[in-house]
């Protein structure tokens, strides 16, 4: 059987192998619930960046900039990290060159050697699922957590793509072992335990609780997000739409 380990921090991945590995990114608040959001709402694309300086130029290419650190829009770009911006097709059509405090990093850190790399969020946690229990590879989930440090929401998703998958693989990483038992004991109030989490309060400080809602909203949208060269494109039943 394949396996899944769970890496908690980008401050980590350095112990990790990722060499023909699927690695499933998740940023639940907020980049890649964010990310997902802007797919589901018919973006041309969706181009993760690390640097504030490197996605700023990208204006001048035809990119809408979407820029974040700490929580607050970035100087000078035309998006935040918010989710809900992309509703109703807001953006469609669009080209999106995107920076965030922790998702994009931790993006750029999983591309070496791995297999795939997905996006993960609670939007689209099922399909993710069904998409990872097709493809018989071993499977890293990479969480981007806080600067460096480990947060609930993005281990609690850790756990709940374990849970998910946990009859078709095997899962000894000691990290993979607590994560799923977390979810499990807390999947019935997840809004209710995650309220406690240190970046749900600071995205509270900025008057953002209802993209914290949105984000722990459970299979809203039935696709999986991949990243194909340097753009994130779509997937639905192993075929880029």
């Amino acid at each position: 059987m394949s396996k899944i380990e769970v890496c908690l921090s980008p401050e980590l991945i350095h112990l990790h192998d990722l060499t023909d590995k699927i690695v499933v990114v998740v940023d639940i608040f907020r980049a890649t619930s964010t990310m997902v959001t802007g797919l589901a709402n018919n973006v041309a694309s969706i181009t993760p960046v690390a640097g504030l300086e490197t996605c700023r130029s990208m204006k001048e290419q035809g990119y809408i900039i979407a820029g974040e650190r700490n929580g607050k829009t970035a100087e000078g770009f035309q998006l935040g990290n918010s989710p809900l911006s992309y509703l109703n097709n807001a953006f469609a059509g669009e080209k999106i060159a995107v920076t965030t405090t922790n998702g994009t990093l931790t993006i750029e850190k999983s591309k070496k050697g791995s297999a795939e790399v997905l996006i993960g969020a609670f939007l689209n946690l099922q399909a993710t699922a069904d998409y990872l229990a097709n493809k018989g590879k071993d499977i890293l989930i990479h969480c981007a957590g806080w600067k460096g440090m480990f947060n609930l929401e993005d281990s609690l998703y850790a756990g709940a793509l374990i849970s998910s998958l946990a009859e078709k693989f095997n899962f000894d990483c000691d990290g993979a072992i607590a994560m799923k038992a977390l979810y499990e004991s807390n999947k019935a109030d997840l809004k209710g335990f995650l309220g406690q989490a240190s970046h749900a309060k600071r995205l509270q400080n900025h008057n953002i609780e209802a993209d914290i809602d949105f984000c722990l909203t459970l299979d809203k949208y039935n696709f999986v997000g991949k990243l194909e060269g340097e753009e994130l494109v779509r997937v639905v039943h192993n075929k880029v739409v």
